[in-house]
């Protein structure tokens, strides 16, 4: 396997990547923006409309509308505007076939060091309403859905691992078990082999199958921590690892202070690799 280019440089904390209308959609917190780049480096930035500079996350309904994460959900319509969605704080947010959109997050201030407390899953469907749909998640992080609609698998960053659930037919979720643990997960995505390409919570990441097996690992620069992965280019055979400088032995609060009044040292990586994204986002 091939050595990760730079494609970008100079940002916050890059998160949240999609690969959407030919574009790297990704948030680039800290600077509060929301960014499409295209593989040349140009880039159309759109500025957040949460409250929070670190914490909010983007997909897209069925129809082509922004969904942006944070203080609330909120929608971006045709004209640009952006309105309410939901009255719901959240961090990752997933985005099924169907228009059903799966919101994450836990209500302890991470960033200030409060004792963590445990998350949810929730979903918003459709027709506007909004009910919990798991609990006991040990602080939530990036979700992929599988391409037939039926499965989600949502990252447990404090626990180490990678739970699934089957989706029911009302968009409940059940059925949970371990996808694969012994790991430091973030966002996460998946390729056709049914495979996700995940974090270990140092300077790696690995492509682990159902069950734990892994199946590759690419080794980062000491102190270069990935974020956020998703596969995209146009046959989604490109890995790209969202990352920023993370010092482990410095702790989250402190690494997050200097992120957020420091030096930009946000970069997107490009890994070409050889089986193909799929599923959402």
């Amino acid at each position: 396997m091939s050595e990760p280019k730079v494609l970008l440089s100079g940002l916050g904390i890059p998160e949240s990547p999609r690969w959407h209308g030919g574009r790297l959609w990704f948030c680039n917190w800290v600077e509060r923006q929301v960014v499409a780049a295209s593989l040349d480096g140009r880039r159309e930035v759109l500025p957040s409309p949460s409250e929070f500079p670190m914490g909010y996350c983007i997909d897209w309904l069925p129809d082509g509308r922004l969904l942006v994460t944070g203080d609330k959900v909120r929608r971006r319509e045709p004209d640009g505007t952006m309105v309410v969605h939901a009255e719901q704080r959240a961090n990752e947010i997933v985005i099924d076939g169907c228009g059903n959109a799966y919101v994450n997050g836990a209500d302890f201030n991470f960033p200030a060091g409060e004792a963590p407390r445990p998350g949810y899953i929730k979903l918003i469907t459709p027709d506007g309403q909004l009910r919990q749909v798991a609990d006991d998640i040990q602080f939530p992080n990036g979700m992929v859905i599988t391409p037939d609609n039926r499965t989600l698998i949502i990252s447990e960053s404090f626990a180490g691992r990678l739970s699934a659930f089957d989706i029911d037919d009302d968009g409940g979720l059940s059925n949970r078990r371990v996808f694969a643990e012994g790991l430091g997960p973030d966002g996460i995505c998946m390729d056709a082999e049914g495979a996700v390409w995940v974090q270990t919570g140092g300077f790696s990441i690995v492509r682990v199958a159902e069950g734990g097996r892994v199946l590759q690992r690419v080794d980062l620069p000491e102190h270069r921590a990935p974020f956020a992965l998703m596969l995209g280019g146009p046959d989604r055979r490109t890995l790209f690892i969202l990352t920023a400088e993370w010092r482990l032995a410095d702790g989250h609060v402190n690494n997050l202070a200097r992120l957020n009044t420091g030096p930009r040292t946000g970069e997107i990586l490009a890994l070409p690799v050889s089986v193909p994204g799929v599923g959402r986002p």
